[in-house]
């Protein structure tokens, strides 16, 4: 079951084709690799569009590989959640999250950037 608890959602306008489930940036446009991010996109859309961001609490994000229980995240090419290395921290799978492969969705606790 997927679930999300937002504490904090806003509209924003897109700058750019997004998919749904990813890091978005403040400009509109989904999240490059280890890029910063304001939170995560709820549906899909174009530039022009309006669009709904989970900006606080926790929030369903798309995964671009493995991610272990507990890990930190960051954003890849495609503003999908991976395992933090080098770049911004976005946020920390929440308890009992976790995912064996790309293309899953796993709850995060997203962090303010």
């Amino acid at each position: 079951m997927r679930q999300a608890n937002p504490v904090l959602t806003k509209t924003v306008r897109l700058s750019g084709t997004v998919v749904a489930e990813r890091f978005i940036t403040g400009a509109g446009a989904q999240t490059g690799a280890a890029g910063n991010a304001i939170g995560v996109v709820r549906t899909a859309g174009v530039s022009g569009e309006l669009a709904t961001v989970d900006m606080l609490g926790t929030a369903i994000v798309e995964t671009g590989a493995a991610i272990a229980a507990n890990a930190l995240v960051e954003s890849n090419a495609s503003g999908q959640a991976i395992t933090r290395s080098a770049g911004v921290t976005l946020g920390r799978l929440a308890p009992g999250e976790s995912a064996s492969a790309a293309g899953q969705f796993v709850e995060i606790i997203l962090f303010p950037n």
